[in-house]
């Protein structure tokens, strides 16, 4: 299945936890001169208007960043993400996605490797960084598939994120098994793991499956959001979460900050955060 299409939900409360995430990550690696690669396996069309069919007819970036445009008392945190979204006092009218938002914070010395199975969005996303030079290489592939073939890579530091539509109850489980093999070959990178909250048993199992994986051997730390109560049983996303395998050791912190901002501005009424993890 290729359906799925991410300019329905663009600027969403599931995209500001996960590129507000991303940019901190990414801003941590940056602390350091040596390079690093960024390596994206599901990377979208790379910006979305929000003024398009798809965007509109949905509006989910009303009740997502927002929210925050303009917002007064917000931690720098989430400034520093409305700064490279750019957005000020007002919405920009175009939202990045998650390679544009790392194209923004990455250094001249740092690569992207993005992948993208979609024909349209592939050819969107290529067109999108046509000038940006051989750093950025787009690949019209399985990003599950392809990842194993970049690690380690020869910079020896990687941020991966791994951000599949989940249209299929065997994404999980590939997810599950890609991480797998991706810490084989590559235990020091820091990949981010993002996933919908949903009713199905597949998602609510994920988190401990993740937990399970990192088992003793790696520092991790998951951030969940929940816009809307729980339910049992519906198709409906009520939050999302974010896992992180080696986070950098600010980020916990930096979170205890954010997550209780992100549900006053985003959630309602029985939403709720969790935030766990563990640090090595």
């Amino acid at each position: 299945m290729l359906s799925y299409r991410h300019a329905f939900h663009a600027g969403n409360h599931a995209d500001v936890l996960k590129h507000l995430m991303l940019v901190q990550v990414l801003d941590y690696f940056n602390r350091k001169d040596a390079p690093y690669w960024y390596i994206d396996t599901h990377a979208g069309a790379g910006a979305y208007p929000l003024d398009s069919e798809q965007a509109s007819k949905l509006n989910e970036s009303q009740s997502g960043i927002a929210r925050l445009a303009g917002a007064d008392g917000l931690p720098d945190t989430i400034t520093r993400y409305l700064a490279v979204a750019g957005c000020g006092e007002r919405l920009a009218p175009v939202y990045p996605g998650s390679p544009e938002f790392a194209h923004r914070v990455l250094r001249p010395q740092d690569a992207m490797r993005l992948f993208e199975l979609h024909p349209a969005d592939s050819r969107v996303l290529e067109a999108h960084f046509a000038r940006a030079g051989k750093r950025v290489q787009v690949r019209a592939e399985d990003g599950f598939a392809a990842l194993k073939s970049l690690l380690p890579p020869p910079t020896r530091r990687a941020v991966v994120l791994i951000d599949p539509p989940y249209e299929v109850k065997s994404d999980y489980d590939v997810l599950v098994r890609t991480l797998e093999e991706a810490l084989r070959r590559f235990a020091s990178g820091c990949y981010l793991v993002w996933y919908p909250v949903l009713a199905r048993s597949e998602s609510r199992a994920l988190p401990d499956r993740l937990r399970q994986l990192a088992g003793d051997g790696f520092s991790w730390l998951s951030a969940r959001l929940h816009v809307t109560p729980a339910q049992e049983d519906g198709p409906g996303m009520t939050g999302s979460g974010m896992f992180v395998f080696n986070p950098p050791y600010t980020l916990r912190a930096t979170m205890e900050a954010c997550m209780p901002v992100l549900h006053a501005h985003l959630g309602a009424a029985g939403g709720g955060f969790e935030l766990d993890g563990e640090q090595l």
